[in-house]
C-alpha cells in the first residue's frame, strides 16, 4: 500500500473557518506576542497596521488546530479506506511560512490543506514524509497565510 493510495496529491481539503474575536486576539497576543497593534484596539488604530489584527502566529496556530480537528474527526470511526487504517506521527517542521495580509478583528479565515508530495523514509521502514501547503483565505478569498508543512505518516 502507498501514500497515492490514502492521499490524492493536488486535493485540497477545507479545514473550517475561523472569526477572530478582538477579545481572543488580543488574549493570545498578550500571551505570545505583545505588539501594540494586538493588544490595544486605540493604539492599533494608529499604528501602521490602521487597526487591531491577530498576531500571525495567532492565525498559524488556528490553522493547527483546525488541522488536528479535522484530522480527530477520523478518530474513533470505522475505517473504510484501502489497507490498513494510515498512522500519523511527529511533524518535522514546516518551512515557506508568509502572512500576506493582516487578519483584522471580526475577520473570518478558513483554512486548508493541500496534499503535494510524499517519499519513503529510507531510516523508517514503512513511514513516508507527506508533504503539504497549508493556506488561510479571508472573507474576501485573499490569501492571508501559507506554508508548507510536513507529517510522518505510516501505512501498511
Amino acid at each position: 500500500m502507498t501514500l497515492d493510495e490514502y492521499f490524492l496529491i493536488g486535493e485540497t481539503v477545507t479545514l473550517g473557518s475561523h472569526k477572530f474575536e478582538a477579545d481572543e486576539i488580543k488574549a493570545f497576543a498578550k500571551k505570545y506576542d505583545p505588539q501594540i497593534f494586538h493588544v490595544d484596539e486605540e493604539a492599533a488604530k494608529k499604528s501602521v497596521l490602521g487597526g487591531l489584527c491577530a498576531s500571525g502566529w495567532h492565525t498559524a496556530a488556528t490553522w493547527m488546530k483546525y488541522n488536528l480537528g479535522k484530522r480527530m474527526e477520523t478518530e474513533g470511526v470505522r475505517w473504510t479506506g484501502p489497507g490498513p487504517q494510515p498512522e500519523f506521527g511527529p511533524s518535522p517542521g514546516f518551512r515557506n511560512l508568509k502572512w500576506l495580509k493582516p487578519v483584522y478583528a471580526g475577520e473570518t479565515v478558513t483554512f486548508t490543506r493541500t496534499a503535494l508530495a510524499h517519499r519513503p523514509l529510507a531510516g523508517r521502514p514503512g513511514w513516508n514524509l507527506l508533504t503539504l501547503r497549508s493556506e488561510g483565505f479571508d472573507s474576501t478569498s485573499d490569501k492571508v497565510i501559507e506554508f508548507d508543512s510536513a507529517v510522518l505518516v505510516k501505512v501498511g
